[in-house]
């Protein structure tokens, strides 16, 4: 993935913005302040591209965390904006969660928060390949854990279409030979076999989970 510079930051209240980070000039700081205006107040992460940026924001109860990254090429181009996105908001809310950011006054956070936001950019960059490491072991385990779970819908629902037949075998037999005993057995036998399955397929997926993350970050070495 090339490598992005992050060069303009800002957390905002709604349309106000409590605190921004900057140590460039240039119109992205507009542009970024006009988009605000124009974004859905439902949760969900955007990109923009204008002018040579990438503008992306991450709206979230009513806060919207907002980067400036000079554009790039490439699949992973979003990864790196996104990631310092993610670790905006949980610094965020740890420190105003429920509190003074509810009713703070535009920009009169700059002074408290504005050097963690350039801290975060810092580190985003620094640790550019870690953090696009980290991003595809998460999307390959997404990936694998959803594959793994249709299967186990699929043998859980084949499971049960097994148990109906047992069932409708057991009454058949007993109206016609009384055998009760017989089709009890047969479900317990039935029962037990379903669960191996369901523990054998849950094995697989640690398994598989394991084998992605060790194969990709070389060990336990992948970034935080």
């Amino acid at each position: 993935m090339a490598q992005q510079s992050l060069i303009y930051s800002f957390v905002a209240r709604g349309t106000v913005i409590l605190v921004e980070f900057t140590d460039f000039e240039g119109n992205f700081t507009s542009i970024a302040a006009q988009c605000l205006q124009k974004l859905p107040s439902s949760n969900d992460k955007f990109t923009y591209d204008c002018d040579g940026h990438t503008f992306s924001y991450l709206v979230e109860n009513g806060f919207t965390y907002c980067v400036v990254a000079v554009d790039s090429t490439g699949s992973g181009r979003q990864i790196l904006p996104m990631a310092f996105l993610e670790r905006v908001k949980e610094d965020f809310n740890k420190r105003y969660g429920g509190g003074k950011a509810a009713t703070a006054q535009a920009n009169s956070l700059n002074k408290e928060f504005g050097p963690k936001l350039k801290e975060h950019m810092q580190y985003c960059m620094d640790h550019g390949d870690e953090i696009s490491k980290l991003a595809k072991v998460k999307a390959q385990v997404s990936e694998v854990k959803g594959v793994m779970m249709g299967n186990i819908e699929k043998v859980l629902d084949r499971g049960g279409k097994i148990d109906v037949l047992v069932v409708e075998t057991d009454i058949l037999r007993s109206q016609a030979h009384g055998f009760r005993t017989q089709g009890t057995q047969i479900r317990r036998k039935m029962w037990f076999q379903n669960m191996k399955i369901k523990l054998i397929v849950l094995a697989i997926i640690i398994a598989l989970i394991l084998i992605i993350t060790l194969s990709i970050c070389g060990g336990f070495n992948c970034g935080k």
